[in-house]
């Protein structure tokens, strides 16, 4: 019952990292968009910062949509490995957004084909960002719940 419990948090967390890794790929994105415009924000306007706490989390649920099956790939591999380090997931989310960029690009008539360079280092930009904040949520502790609590003694070298 016990490792039921902690299999069950395990995936809360897992969940609450991608809901946020989400969520700072798409400010990352939607930052970069506005800064490709040319806002400053020395020039904020309420109208502009209001529209921010909508599109963020809008924009965040195509993020996550478009992410899931190269994200839970990756996820399930670090669980597996017991993969902790910030690197790591970095990479991983540029892995994710580019599987994601071939994805769209291999699609016939896609409106979401992206082709310009900037934009796809935007992309894969924003998976590194998401996959950084993945890290800070979630991937941490990750391969934690299937680590035994006590590992298994040997022998001393006395032999007995």
């Amino acid at each position: 019952m016990n490792r039921l419990v902690s299999y069950i948090v395990r995936l809360a967390i897992i969940l609450f990292g991608y809901a946020v890794a989400s969520l700072a790929a798409s400010a990352f994105l939607n930052i970069l968009f506005l800064a490709s415009l040319g806002y400053v924000p020395a020039q904020a306007h309420p109208a502009a910062t209001a529209s921010l706490y909508f599109s963020i989390p809008f924009f965040a649920l195509f993020v996550a949509y478009f992410a899931f099956m190269p994200a839970a790939v990756v996820i399930l591999i670090a669980e597996i490995l017991g993969r902790r380090d910030w690197l790591f997931y970095a990479l991983a989310g540029a892995v994710v957004a580019g599987v994601f960029l071939g994805l769209v690009d291999n699609l016939s008539d896609s409106p979401f084909a992206v082709t310009e360079a900037t934009a796809i280092m935007a992309v894969i930009g924003g998976g590194m960002v998401g996959g950084i904040f993945y890290w800070l949520s979630a991937g941490r502790w990750a391969g934690s719940w299937w680590k035994t609590e006590k590992a298994p003694t040997s022998p001393g070298p006395s032999g007995s």
